[in-house]
């Protein structure tokens, strides 16, 4: 989508549609406040009219509420209404009144996020019709041209994070781990400063990394572990990203029920996140350097299928029992951690959907944060705050660690008792970090199905933004 920032009165605005925000005792620009309906018009946060006056594009009203509370998401909510509306009038241009706020480059952000991320379909596999409606083409913000960066920022990453989804929504008979290698391989080649490395099945087993390799084992596809290489300069610590990326999760020989299993071709979304964070950190040119680790493979049933009850060997020698196959996550996490560390990851932050427990605990509203070190977490949930993508951080306690223990190896990978799933996942992740500060995100119950209204319930790109902050407020 075009964004640009205009200067101009509203009435030269040459729109599809326009549109103005209205907050609890505010007033409308002369010209809009003489239509007819506007003395209708609420101001109630969500409250929508359409007017059409004199000499104007279609004017659209945007309840914002009451004045203090007026915040970028709300100001995300608002722009993601618009843009409903925008397609349900079949306007391709639009246009937003920059509403007064205290910080302007945060509010430019939070609409220009809004309506890339509300304007969003995903129709690949349909075939194409005459009744598809025109897409959103163009938003322009009507503000000081000093919101220039901002808004262009707030574009990259909304695209970015709009690419994920499309990872999230691509069948699992397309999404391969060979097709996120590819997709790694775009990145890396539409960037200077982006290299990369992939391991298949001969380079995991020659380097010993018994989770991928485990979990692999049972169906036809070939194992990945991508490794992304972002180097901005900088002089703050190296920053490593990593990202599960289970392709599709039958739970192994420990199957799910078949119900909802259709949703798994989605437990790859961590991985997605962080593919399009790095796309999105290289567009921008951030000051830093990172590296992105994506373990990649299916987790299937068969007669060669890894079996509850083996034992298998991580890449930095721990020893684990395999008592749940469906635990299969925390087995590709556990060797992509322990690269990234080796590889010279100072500060690891892991994004996966992880454990049912965490919706359960959390719902959609927060993402799980459980974390090594007070500073990264307070980082991690800060960036949070700011993109909207919430974070609640659970705790760590040497009990924890003793549900994981195991009977006749190292670890389990599955708790000894039915409590603190999440808890007890993120404990067993713990176990290869060493002494880097590590923050670990469980997505299971925020990927998709979160209802915001500028990603709706589908597939949503959960971390792209958050990821991007968290290294923005790094690189300055």
């Amino acid at each position: 989508m075009k964004v640009a920032i205009e200067q101009a009165e509203l009435k030269d605005v040459e729109v599809d549609l326009l549109v103005v925000g209205l907050r609890e005792g505010g007033e409308l620009p002369t010209p809009i406040a003489t239509a007819a309906g506007a003395d209708d018009a609420k101001s109630d946060f969500k409250k929508l009219s359409l007017l059409r006056p004199d000499g104007f594009p279609a004017t659209l009203l945007v309840g914002l509420g009451e004045r203090d509370a007026l915040d970028a998401e709300r100001l995300r909510i608002a722009a993601a209404l618009a843009a409903k509306e925008a397609k349900r009038l079949e306007a391709s241009s639009l246009a937003w009144a920059l509403p007064q706020s205290s910080d302007d480059g945060a509010a430019a952000a939070a609409l220009v996020t809004g309506t890339i991320l509300a304007s969003y379909r995903f129709d690949r596999f349909k075939s194409a019709g005459d009744d598809e409606p025109p897409r959103l083409e163009s938003l322009t913000l009507l503000g000081p041209a000093g919101l220039a960066d901002a808004a262009s920022t707030a574009r990259v990453v909304a695209a970015a994070q709009n690419r994920a989804r499309d990872l999230q929504n691509t069948p699992a008979n397309v999404a391969t781990p060979s097709f996120l290698a590819v997709r790694a391989e775009e990145i890396a080649a539409g960037a200077d400063s982006v290299s990369i490395e992939v391991l298949g099945r001969p380079e995991l087993e020659e380097k010993g990394m018994g989770g991928i390799l485990a979990v692999s084992q049972g169906g036809p596809e070939e194992p990945k572990l991508i490794v992304l290489r972002y180097s901005g300069g900088g002089s703050g610590p190296t920053i490593g990203l990593v990202g599960k990326g289970v392709t599709f999760d039958t739970g192994g020989i420990s199957l799910k029920p078949g119900p909802g299993m259709q949703e798994m071709k989605m437990d790859m979304s961590g991985a997605a996140a962080v593919l399009e964070t790095v796309a999105a950190i290289a567009e921008l040119g951030l000051e830093l350097e990172l590296i992105a680790a994506v373990p990649s493979t299916e987790n299937m049933p068969s007669g060669t299928a890894i079996k509850p009850g083996d034992v298998i060997t991580q890449y930095n020698g721990k020893t684990v029992e395999v008592n749940n196959t469906d635990a299969e996550g925390r087995l590709i996490l556990a060797d992509a951690l322990a690269y990234a560390a080796e590889l010279g990851a100072e500060r690891l932050v892991d994004i996966a959907t992880l454990t049912g427990a965490v919706e359960i605990a959390l719902g959609s509203t927060y993402a799980g944060l459980i974390s090594n070190d007070d500073e990264l977490a307070a980082s991690v949930t800060s960036a949070g705050e700011a993109t909207g993508e919430l974070v609640w951080r659970l705790p760590l306690h040497p009990e924890y660690k003793e549900l994981m223990k195991g009977t006749v190896a190292d670890l389990s990978n599955l708790g000894k008792k039915r409590k603190a799933g999440t808890i007890t996942a993120a404990s067993f992740l713990e176990e290869f970090v060493g002494e880097v500060p590590w923050a670990h995100l469980d997505i299971a119950g925020s990927a998709w199905d979160i209802g915001r209204e500028y990603v709706g319930n589908g597939a949503n790109g959960f971390g792209v933004r958050l990821l991007v902050e968290l290294a923005r407020r790094h690189a300055a």
